[in-house]
């Protein structure tokens, strides 16, 4: 084990916090929106994702900051950031249903923040326009354009300049850009994922040069998230909307070492047995950390990289530790998330730690499904 006394991670009061639990060092994340200013120059180009953070008080750091414009994908997160007082909220989900209802309320509740989100195809379109219409609402829309994630969007070309045409014509919806999410763009290679990154945004090109030829209004392109940050932020006519540079994790330090953020957001777990000579076991099971990758890549102990994870379960998390090795139980490890966004929402509240003291807690508000709406 790591005994590094000086280590930044370290908590002097540890033994009055419970495990496993979520904590969080407000300096690095202020660190941290400072460098994602720093890297697009201008705060009015950044367009932070929430999904991350879930937090009113992060919301209101990045405010601080000079940040106005934000991306999320829950209605409860989009009623976090009004409750926050954030002046331009992308909602980038394409509401349907009980959830388009919901929005347009939203909308009504929070006028002091402008709300818009995305669509991809005629019929969600024709529903969005009879909701807001109904409400004498119009509602800014971005089509969400498929850029290879192959998740959501349309196609970019001739169905998609149609559908641009379309809400333009329509009383409850106005377009007013597009929106591309490039997130299978992760080569670990930067000059590889540069040439990837920067052949599918000249599809949106494209199409941002026809919109303009058809005589309307220059669409505000909105684009990219963490790996593709460090390219797109020199696109000096775009938004970019990373999200989980106020935290940074594991995977994406691994993945983008040309960005200098820092983890700022830790998982605290405790050795609570000993099944046999080699091995340990945590408190750390899948409800205290995402479990969605392989079992090798769900957490790193800063003071305890040479710990091999085994087997996983709701409540364990067992490792291999070796012979002859000096954990005992009550022993406490500091774990890095290989993915802090799911791992965040696994908590209600996330632990401050400041000059190595727990000082207060962040509630995790967004994580819920609704706030009031």
């Amino acid at each position: 084990m790591n005994k590094d006394a000086n280590a930044w991670y370290l908590i002097r009061d540890i033994d009055e916090l419970d495990s496993p639990a979520l904590v969080v060092f407000p300096e690095r994340v202020k660190k941290n929106i400072r460098t994602a200013i720093d890297m697009i120059g201008d705060p009015a180009r950044l367009r932070p994702h929430i999904k991350t953070n879930k937090s009113a008080e992060v919301s209101k750091l990045m405010i601080d900051a000079g940040i106005t414009k934000f991306k999320c994908a829950t209605i409860a997160e989009a009623e976090m950031l009004g409750i926050s007082g954030a002046a331009d909220v992308l909602l980038a989900y394409q509401p349907l249903g009980p959830k388009l209802k919901r929005f347009a309320e939203l909308i009504r509740k929070y006028p002091a923040t402008s709300f818009s989100c995305l669509t991809d195809n005629p019929a969600a379109a024709m529903q969005m326009d009879e909701v807001f219409s109904d409400q004498g609402q119009k509602v800014p829309v971005y089509i969400d354009i498929n850029l290879g994630q192959n998740r959501t969007g349309i196609l970019p070309g001739e169905s998609m300049i149609e559908l641009y045409l379309a809400c333009s014509r329509l009383s409850g919806i106005k377009p007013v850009g597009l929106h591309a999410y490039d997130g299978h763009i992760r080569d670990q290679d930067w000059s590889l994922r540069k040439k990837n990154c920067d052949e599918a945004f000249s599809e949106i090109e494209k199409m941002k040069v026809i919109i303009l030829h058809m005589g309307l209004p220059a669409p505000v392109i909105v684009v990219g998230g963490s790996p593709t940050y460090s390219i797109h932020s020199k696109r000096k006519e775009v938004e970019c909307s990373p999200g989980t540079f106020v935290y940074w994790d594991k995977g994406y330090s691994d993945l983008c070492p040309e960005q200098d953020f820092e983890p700022a957001a830790l998982v605290i777990s405790r050795v609570i047995s000993l099944p046999d000579e080699t091995k340990i076991c945590l408190d750390l099971g899948h409800k205290a950390v995402a479990a969605e990758n392989d079992i090798s890549k769900r957490v790193f102990f800063l003071n305890a990289p040479e710990l091999r994870a085994v087997s996983q379960s709701e409540e364990h998390l067992v490792l291999e530790a070796g012979r002859g090795h000096s954990y005992r139980v009550g022993d406490t490890l500091y774990g890095l998330p290989f993915h802090i966004c799911p791992t965040v929402a696994l908590y209600e509240r996330a632990f401050t730690i400041e000059n190595g003291r727990l000082t207060g807690e962040w509630r995790t508000i967004a994580r819920d499904r609704s706030i009031t709406v």
